[in-house]
């Protein structure tokens, strides 16, 4: 694939062409037309409308040039994948009166929104609340405390701050925005929220943030061209899929994903849900799990090189980070620390050869490891990364023989707090 590598160790019994007719037979099920089926993200060429991407950067433009934050409220889906793609394309550190996103009503935590009325008090603002229903807890907790907020201070101005990222005609939170004169941005119908960030759920903020949107499109539709047109031996969805699949049958029931670039922290989150959400159902499913290395090697490798042999591992790593300035060690006569024998590394060398190094160990310790790469961190390999695990995931589940797009598990809990609240 242009974008993506995919290269593993699973020993010389493993077959991936075991699984072959399997994975096509889950995509014949992922191109089966039903009533109500939540595949429309499949068409990511055709998902949104030119008219409404001009209306994402229309306002995203207003947006940065009134403001200083956005704060976006939602939570697992209506965030995550806004949360991975500033991440993944942004610095590590905002300079004094830059632009930024920021997030809320993805927990209850009264200090949580304590702290941000406090850091936002003396900056303009505007509100993304992104949720279908409008029904959900956490964000419409959220979206209570800082609609307030705004129209505090913003007055009769407040209704032209807050854009309503929902459903197209129906909702409360479509209801509120009809009374109230909020602008809107359309969540597709046939779109779940966990497979929703090449929508405006996604793209608003993100555009807001600064990056070019129309380029991370563009990575998600070549990819997808090239996925629905390969053939098994030359697809990695399929690929991907398939092994995920007959690793869990022989026991492996925990998939770690590992990143060497701090960076990806929110994708592998954003990734944690896709998988969670879309395969663990019936009392089945591969439990997903996240490192961000090489931190975590000193807290987790124990368990990763000698633990219970459950687990297989999944690194998701750039070869290149967006650097503006070169970090060079310079030879130290004294050579106390005795890192003199670095000098002929850069840093990013030393960070490849320790991800080399611990896939290494980690497959000499029977972790069965799959390697996926890419070039650069950039608006086009991410819209390709989203795609191509979006696409991985529905395959896998399909496999597996559970719905991709439901998920009846979690309302269970939502029912709870109401009904404990109400007593």
């Amino acid at each position: 694939m242009k974008y993506i590598r995919l290269d593993c160790m699973l020993g010389e019994d493993f077959n991936v062409n075991l699984s072959k007719q399997k994975a096509l037979r889950a995509f014949t099920d992922l191109n089966t037309e039903e009533p109500g089926k939540m595949t429309g993200w499949c068409n990511v060429n055709r998902i949104i409308t030119a008219e409404e991407k001009d209306k994402i950067k229309t306002i995203a433009k207003e947006v940065r040039e009134k403001s200083k934050v956005l704060i976006v409220i939602g939570i697992g889906g209506s965030y995550l994948g806004a949360k991975a793609a500033i991440d993944f394309l942004s610095d590590y550190y905002k300079k004094d009166g830059d632009f930024e996103v920021i997030f809320a009503g993805n927990s209850i935590s009264e200090k949580y929104l304590s702290d941000t009325k406090k850091y936002i008090e003396d900056k303009d603002f505007y509100i993304n609340v992104i949720s279908k229903s409008g029904g959900t807890l956490e964000p419409a907790i959220a979206f209570r405390f800082f609609r307030e907020l705004c129209e505090k201070k913003y007055g009769a101005d407040a209704k032209n701050r807050i854009i309503a990222t929902t459903s197209k005609d129906h909702g409360a939170l479509k209801k509120i925005a009809d009374e109230e004169g909020y602008r809107t941005l359309v969540i597709p119908d046939n779109v779940g929220g966990r497979y929703s960030v090449l929508t405006a759920c996604g793209l608003f903020p993100i555009a807001c943030a600064g990056f070019d949107i129309e380029k991370m499109l563009a990575g998600a539709i070549e990819t997808k061209e090239e996925l629905v047109k390969n053939t098994f031996d030359e697809n990695l969805a399929f690929k991907y899929a398939s092994i995920r699949q007959q690793l869990y049958m022989r026991g492996k029931d925990i998939e770690v994903y590992s990143t060497f670039n701090p960076n990806m922290r929110f994708f592998l989150e954003w990734m944690k849900q896709l998988f969670g959400e879309s395969e663990c159902k019936n009392q089945t499913g591969i439990f997903p799990a996240s490192l961000v290395l090489s931190a975590d090697l000193h807290s987790m490798g124990q368990l990763m090189q000698d633990g219970k042999r459950n687990v297989f591992e999944t690194f998701i790593n750039a070869e290149k980070e967006n650097i503006k300035d070169k970090v060079v060690l310079k030879k130290d006569e004294k050579n106390y620390d005795n890192l003199n024998y670095t000098l002929d590394f850069t840093i990013t060398e030393i960070n490849k050869i320790a991800r080399q190094a611990t896939e290494k160990a980690h497959e000499s310790g029977k972790v069965p490891v799959i390697d996926i790469t890419f070039d650069k961190q950039n608006e086009e390999t991410l819209g390709a990364l989203f795609y191509f695990f979006e696409f991985s995931c529905a395959i896998s589940a399909y496999m597996q023989g559970v719905n991709p797009f439901d998920q009846p598990g979690v309302e269970q809990y939502k029912k709870n707090i109401k009904e404990l609240l109400n007593k």
